[in-house]
């Protein structure tokens, strides 16, 4: 379920950023304490440049989170184990269709021909953004994607201390 974003939701997710977010739809995921985590995007963002990433990781712990794991080389053994594991790779092809099926649901009539078919993290033949796929998980919930739900398992409770310190 995809919520409104609220004044105080955007002025997080430029904290957690770094800069102005771009072409967000809501919501897609929210951290235990409350604040956004994963962010819903249009297919196109407001000058036009299509954009594929429909759900964007922005809890700057999860994203540093990922960044170790793919460093530590867990892109290669899920990449490795999807080219040897027909299952895997039937689950992750799923996992494909349903990020196009939500893209599509969040696009209405809008239409970028750049994109279509294209989802994220690779799939639906690859591993290349673990932070695409754990922001994909953490949206759709267990069992949509299972290299994502992989990955944001491994990530453990990174939300255990507050993604950004409050303002005194």
């Amino acid at each position: 379920m995809i919520e409104p974003i609220g004044p105080s939701d955007e002025a997080t997710i430029a904290a957690q950023l770094g800069r102005t977010p771009r072409g967000m739809a809501g919501v897609a995921w929210r951290c235990p304490c409350g604040k956004p985590g994963v962010v819903a995007t249009h297919p196109a963002l407001p000058d036009g440049t299509p954009f594929p990433t429909t759900y964007y990781l922005t809890c700057p712990r999860a994203v540093a989170a990922c960044s170790t794991l793919e460093a530590e080389g867990v892109m290669r053994e899920m990449a490795d184990r999807l080219a040897h594991d027909p299952d895997l790779a039937r689950a992750y092809a799923c996992a494909h269709e349903a990020y196009l099926a939500d893209r599509r649901a969040l696009s209405g009539d809008l239409r970028v021909p750049q994109i279509d078919g294209v989802s994220a993290g690779g799939m639906p033949d690859r591993v290349k953004c673990l932070h695409a796929l754990a922001a994909h998980a953490l949206a759709a919930g267990p069992g949509v994607n299972p290299l994502g739900d992989e990955t944001v398992a491994l990530l453990g409770e990174f939300w255990r201390r507050p993604c950004l310190r409050e303002e005194r």
